[in-house]
């Protein structure tokens, strides 16, 4: 029975459990699993990074208030963070990576920067 390469269909010739006509063919398969595979994950991590930015250009000093306009105009997207961090008092500040936000009353946000240990 003819074996096929994966990538390319070619005939394989060889050892009985070779998949891949050569190299070229096995990097081409794996990467393009890869991409496949990394595709969603690449798209949330686009989103955090974009929220990130705009939180740490609206907040220079460490601390900041912004109105929820503001942050939607720039295109923050507040369906994505990294986590949460609740107080003793119960506010719960969201982060995206090391710049966060606690909601406030009128559509206000107090912007955060946590601190590295």
């Amino acid at each position: 029975m003819e074996r096929l390469c994966l990538d390319c269909n070619a005939v394989v010739n060889g050892r009985a459990d070779k998949k891949f006509c050569d190299d070229q063919c096995r990097t081409n398969y794996n990467n393009h699993l890869r991409t496949e595979d990394n595709g969603f994950l690449n798209e949330v991590n686009r989103v955090l990074k974009k929220n990130r930015d705009i939180l740490r250009s609206k907040n220079p000093d460490g601390k900041a208030k912004v109105k929820r306009e503001v942050l939607l105009r720039k295109g923050f997207d507040f369906n994505y963070h990294t986590h949460t961090y609740a107080t003793q008092k119960g506010t719960t500040y969201i982060f995206c990576y090391e710049q966060g936000y606690l909601p406030l009353e009128n559509d206000e946000f107090l912007l955060v920067k946590r601190e590295e240990r």
